[in-house]
């Protein structure tokens, strides 16, 4: 039977010990803020940053947001951005992705103070991970990072394949398996011969973007795997890359979906507001 590493209960740990931090920040009057903005209604970005806000609160995080209509201009936007940089009492500056089409994500990330990017999308902050420098990391990958150590899994020396190379996941991925001593191969859709690759992974993060993609025959026999896809299916339950009945009696060690990599997500988000406050002192 494979460990099935449960993101839920180590999503509230961090949280907890979060809550702990905070409260002693507050006992030496240092207060931490986040701002959140959404662009438009869009559901599923609705309900993430409903997630974000309730963990703000259950954390003791300040939290600003700011629900703008589908129409606003992308000058707009990149206004309240600066005006929120300018800010001292904001910690942390968060724009819900995806934006409309008729706005410039790429324009709006760099948009946002390095020092205040706590999704850890800005060019400063993964060129800060690339050198090993301080800086925020991207939330997903760290919270696989926090997934692997607290249920006991070695990364030094492991053989670690990461499918998938967005930037924000796959890249920022490899490079924290890198920072943990791993020896890390990254695949994509143009990987030829892409089984016999996974197949040597003791470590196998999935983030293809495809429902159930990832069956055994692309595993190896008592590999730890990550998935970090979610897909709705027709009979509306949720899955992941990883056809996770087909895998889980082969592997060491999985992530559910939901419950796995997910809850992650929002957890590092909040390290990453608590962790502004020593960014922007230091």
């Amino acid at each position: 039977m494979a460990q099935i590493i449960d993101g839920k209960a180590i999503s509230s740990l961090i949280k907890d010990e979060l809550k702990e931090k905070v409260s002693n920040l507050k006992a030496q009057g240092k207060e931490t803020t986040l701002a959140v903005i959404q662009v438009g209604a869009d559901p599923a970005s609705t309900v993430y940053v409903g997630n974000k806000k309730k963990a703000c609160e259950y954390i003791g995080i300040n939290s600003l947001a700011y629900e703008l209509p589908e129409e606003t201009g992308e000058d707009e936007l990149l206004n309240l951005i600066a005006e929120l940089n300018a800010r001292k009492d904001v910690n942390g500056i968060l724009v819900q992705l995806p934006l409309p089409e008729h706005i410039d994500e790429d324009k709006v990330i760099k948009s946002i103070a390095p020092a205040k990017d706590v999704d850890g999308f800005h060019p400063q902050n993964v060129g800060a991970l690339c050198i090993g420098e301080p800086g925020f990391v991207s939330c997903t990958p760290a919270g696989i990072i926090e997934l692997l150590k607290r249920s006991g899994i070695e990364i030094e020396g492991k053989e670690c394949v990461v499918v998938g190379r967005s930037n924000i996941v796959g890249k920022p991925m490899a490079l924290l398996l890198l920072r943990e001593n791993g020896t890390v191969t990254v695949a994509h859709s143009k990987t030829e011969n892409l089984k016999e690759i996974t197949k040597r992974a003791d470590i196998f993060v999935a983030a293809v973007g495809k429902p159930k993609m990832i069956t055994r025959e692309y595993v190896k026999e008592g590999a730890v795997v990550i998935d970090v896809g979610i897909h709705r299916m027709e009979n509306k339950k949720l899955c992941g890359d990883v056809d996770y009945e087909d895998v889980e009696p082969i592997c060491s060690a999985i992530t559910p979906v939901p419950g796995g990599v997910g809850p992650m997500t929002i957890a590092m988000l909040m390290h990453n507001c608590v962790e502004s406050l020593n960014l922007q002192e230091g």
